[in-house]
Formats: C-alpha cells, sequence, structure tokens
C-alpha cells in the first residue's frame, strides 16, 4: 500500500481486464492508491463479512461512503450543483434511485451507479440472480439502496445543470437525464431492469442526432398476393395416363 493510504481498498469482478476498466478506479488510478481485484466467485460472499485486516478496514470502491480525503471545494460544489441533484433525484424516482449525489471517485466518466455499504455490490447481485433457486424476497432485501453519483467536472453534467436551470420541465432533458442513469447502471456492472425501454431511448437520440423527426414511422411493407398452388403438370399426366383405360381391359 502507499505511504498514508489508511483503508484498504478492493473491487470485485468476473476478470482483472474488466476491472481494470472500471469508473470506480479513475481517482484512485490518479492518486495511485493500491486496489485488489477479487475475481473468485467465492471472494463476493468472503467479503460480506471479512471487515477489517490487522487493523485496517475494507473499502469496496464501488460502494457508498468511499473516503479519499476531502476536497477544500466539496462544500461549494455541492451547493452550486444542489438543484441539479434534487431534479435528477425526482426525475429517477421510478427507478427506486435513493439519491443522487457529487461523486469523489470519478475523473473521467460523468455518472456511476454505487449501492449503499451493506448491501449487494452489482457482481454479487448479478451471481445472486443467477441461482435459479434465490429467494426474490431476500434479493429485494439485500439489493441494497442505489445511489447516482455524479461527476460534478464533467462537461455533460455542467451542461444538464445549466438545462435544468433554465427549465426544469423539459421533457428532452429528462430523457437525456434517463438515458445517462441507465448507462450508469450498466457501466457499473448492473442489469438492466428493462433493455427494450434502454435500446428505445438510443433509437430516439440517433433519430435526433440525424435530424429525423420523432414521429417519423416505419415504412409499411408490400403485401404480395400468393398465387394459387398449380399442380405439376409432368405428375397430372401421369395421373391422366393411370386412369386411361388399356387394349387388355
Amino acid at each position: 500500500m502507499k505511504s498514508g493510504q489508511k483503508d484498504i481498498f478492493y473491487i470485485t469482478g468476473s476478470s482483472k481486464e474488466q476491472l481494470e476498466k472500471s469508473p470506480f478506479l479513475e481517482r484512485l488510478k490518479k492518486k495511485n492508491l493500491e486496489v485488489i481485484f477479487f475475481t473468485d466467485p467465492v471472494d463476493k460472499y468472503l467479503m460480506q463479512y471479512l471487515m477489517d485486516y490487522e487493523d485496517k478496514k475494507f473499502q469496496n470502491v464501488s460502494k457508498e461512503g468511499l473516503k479519499l480525503g476531502k476536497d477544500s471545494k466539496d462544500k461549494e460544489i455541492k451547493e452550486s450543483f444542489k438543484e441539479l441533484t434534487k431534479w435528477w433525484k425526482e426525475t429517477l424516482a421510478t427507478e427506486n434511485v435513493d439519491d443522487v449525489k457529487i461523486s469523489n471517485r470519478l475523473a473521467d466518466t460523468p455518472c456511476v451507479v454505487v449501492t449503499s455499504k451493506y448491501g449487494w455490490s452489482a457482481n454479487m447481485e448479478r451471481i445472486m440472480q443467477s441461482q435459479t433457486l434465490s429467494d426474490a424476497n431476500k434479493q429485494a432485501y439485500m439489493r441494497g439502496k442505489r445511489v447516482l453519483e455524479i461527476n460534478a467536472r464533467h462537461p455533460i453534467i455542467k451542461e444538464l445543470r445549466e438545462r435544468v436551470v433554465k427549465d426544469p420541465e423539459d421533457t428532452s432533458v429528462k430523457t437525456t437525464a434517463q438515458l445517462m442513469y441507465q448507462t450508469a447502471l450498466m457501466e457499473s456492472g448492473f442489469m438492466l431492469p428493462d433493455p427494450k425501454d434502454f435500446a428505445s431511448r438510443i433509437y430516439d437520440s440517433v433519430k435526433a442526432s440525424l435530424s429525423i423527426s420523432p414521429d417519423a414511422a416505419v415504412e409499411e411493407e408490400d403485401e404480395v398476393e400468393e398465387a394459387p398452388e398449380v399442380e405439376n403438370s409432368s405428375s397430372q399426366k401421369e395421373e391422366e395416363t393411370d386412369s386411361t383405360p388399356t387394349e387388355e381391359e
């Protein structure tokens, strides 16, 4: 561990290659902090019960409450984005998002979805959902609360703040906020509850970028009438030959 690193940071996932690209590591990499990669399925179960080692606490970098030191501008940033975070939380009311906060773990990514400290991580949730005999009630309880963390320094987030201040009822901005949440959900390792809805939003976004009207309909396919079946002429002749009486008859 780097000198001065107080906690043992770790992240769980299916492979080292996947974890190295995780947005949860952006600020930790910049600070040159050590992070343990847990890629074995049993590790996910183990880390639910292993809280510390040699007086050092374990911190899952994909969960809420990550401590990386305080920024002198933290309070100022939170206040300036207060209107956006409140608006975004209300916009995601149907998505069961518990809160929207300013992130301290992001550098290049606009937003990520984290879980509560004692709930399942995205990877653990995926493992439990794949078990056929898993208890649905336990899954709902252990899933934990989801928090959308946003990168206040990202140009997309800054522009969203300006748009919300200007017109909080703008439908296009709400659609963008929903799409960003679903993208962050997927990038953070969660399974999308409604992939069809996500795909529809992507296609609508593509339409807008191509200046295609959102009401543009798919071209109707021309129906071709099928001709009645005609029996093969050769087989017809054979039948006629068979039915013609011979001289012997």
